[in-house]
């Protein structure tokens, strides 16, 4: 079983390169990040964290800004996003910018995916929350189409267009993974039909853990990976995981200046053998 790290970028917090490097030297394998373009003052959608919203979600950094100067600081760690907010992003610009992370980190890029929960971001982007969800599929699609295929094309509800050259194309044979987050009634079936892995969060979706994942890698005819995103770090935790059948662990890391950072990833290295 592998470990990272889920985190927010921020202004207030350590830098992305420094972040990746402190990592890598303890033994960490990925960093993944999260993504919100901005929050609307005035919004009616529930955080579901409950609470008042932090205020490092309307603080962080680009995620292929940040993930690129992890990369480039890095030779090993994987780099990924956790999530991508798919449904407020074009797809042919998207598709470019994992290739081009996935070439600069050769062959590091992982791309998480969702729908997101904030109606009114994603309604400054022009989505509409109701179709969100089939708007997420064809956008992932397509970016996969854009990726293997040296003349791409996609027709479908949302996107749309004729053959187009696109390039770089990623490192990773076929293509970076694409990891689904969600635990919704329907998440296994966007899983199954255009992910590679599946991202749940802990707390949330660990109730019978072992039994789903057992049921989705039963119903997709193959072993999908699982990535356990925001795991508490701590012994009872990672065993839970471990037994469940869990292929990568994410601590959950708060964004606090450098050395509260490090201090912290000292913490959580310590758990990594045990």
């Amino acid at each position: 079983m592998d470990f990272g790290v889920s985190t927010f970028i921020t202004d207030e917090g350590i830098g992305p390169a420094e972040l990746g490097r402190a990592l890598e030297e303890r033994g960490f394998a990925a960093l993944f990040v999260a993504e919100h373009t901005h929050i609307p003052v005035r919004r009616e959608s529930p955080w579901p964290g409950g609470g008042e919203l932090p205020r490092v979600y309307y603080r962080t950094f680009d995620p292929f800004v940040a993930l690129t100067a992890a990369a480039v600081a890095t030779e090993r760690l994987q780099v990924g996003t956790g999530i991508a907010l798919v449904i407020q992003r074009d797809p042919i610009i998207l598709a470019k910018e994992v290739a081009s992370l996935d070439r600069v980190s050769n062959g590091r890029a992982i791309l998480g995916v969702g729908a997101g929960w904030n109606r009114e971001e994603m309604r400054n982007h022009g989505t509409d929350p109701r179709t969100r969800m089939r708007l997420m599929r064809e956008r992932v699609l397509a970016v996969k189409e854009l990726w293997t295929k040296d003349e791409a094309s996609f027709h479908g509800e949302f996107v749309n267009f004729d053959p187009v050259f696109s390039w770089p194309k990623p490192v990773q044979d076929p293509h970076p993974p694409v990891l689904v987050g969600g635990s919704g009634p329907t998440t296994f079936d966007r899983v199954i039909d255009f992910g590679d892995g599946w991202m749940p969060i802990y707390g949330r979706d660990t109730e019978d853990l072992a039994a789903k994942i057992d049921e989705l890698r039963q119903r997709a005819g193959r072993r999908v990976p699982v990535t356990m995103f925001g795991t508490p770090p701590k012994p009872e935790a990672i065993d839970e995981c471990r037994k469940a059948g869990v292929d990568r662990v994410l601590f959950g890391l708060p964004t606090e200046p450098a050395d509260a950072t490090r201090r912290r990833l000292d913490e959580m290295a310590a758990l990594i053998g045990s």
